[in-house]
């Protein structure tokens, strides 16, 4: 049997603050670090093998945090922007609430919840190289790395650790739990919480738990 536990980052200081964040490399609040020390301590009794993380610190700080709370340091952990949040394009740096007042709720509502719309692509100071993704575009590069290379650890009985971001973590539950693309608009992952997936020796997922 095997084991995937997902591990959304801890609050940032851009979730604190009601900013979008993407591809920004911003610290963890204090709740944040707070989060990530008591999603270790849930793990404590799992034996980790190997862990992965994106290339943003704010998930890299909640993996080591978590496993030193955890007592699993010294395991084998890999980044890969992969894994990395969404990219919000133009829409990076601005606060949440104002940018619905500048362009409507309904619209930042698809923006911020369809499948395949994504924010505008302009050049700002926070998004310097025009760059946006939808859902689709992250689930796009989000899932061809997890099945080449999580699924293989899974597939040898290994017990995973993934930490990693709202969007990339919601592309791999919808592939898990075979969510369509209405139902995982209202799938919401809560920062610091471990999700833990057990699979049979063909990847049959025997159960699904929230510690």
């Amino acid at each position: 049997m095997s084991s995937l536990i997902l591990l959304r980052h801890g609050e940032s200081q851009w979730n604190l603050e009601n900013r979008f964040t993407g591809w920004v490399d911003v610290d963890l609040s204090e709740k944040g670090v707070k989060e990530a020390e008591a999603a270790g301590i849930k793990l404590k009794n799992f034996k980790i093998d190997k862990a992965y993380t994106s290339v943003l610190k704010r998930a890299i700080m909640t993996l080591e945090i978590a496993l030193k709370a955890a007592g699993k340091t010294g395991i084998p952990i890999v980044r890969n922007k992969a894994l990395n949040e969404r990219h919000y394009g133009a829409l990076q740096g601005l606060n949440k609430a104002e940018t619905a007042k500048k362009f409507g709720d309904k619209q930042v509502h698809i923006w911020r919840r369809s499948y395949d719309i994504a924010p505008p692509a302009e050049k700002t100071d926070w998004n310097p190289d025009g760059l946006t993704e939808s859902l689709k575009d992250t689930a796009a590069r989000a899932l061809p790395y997890f099945k080449k290379n999580i699924l293989k650890d899974l597939k040898e009985g290994k017990t995973i650790v993934v930490a990693a971001h709202g969007n990339s973590l919601r592309s791999i539950v919808m592939e898990l739990d075979r969510l369509t693309k209405e139902q995982v608009l209202e799938l919401n992952i809560p920062t610091g919480i471990p999700i833990v997936y057990e699979f049979d020796n063909q990847l049959n997922i025997l159960s699904k738990k929230t510690l």
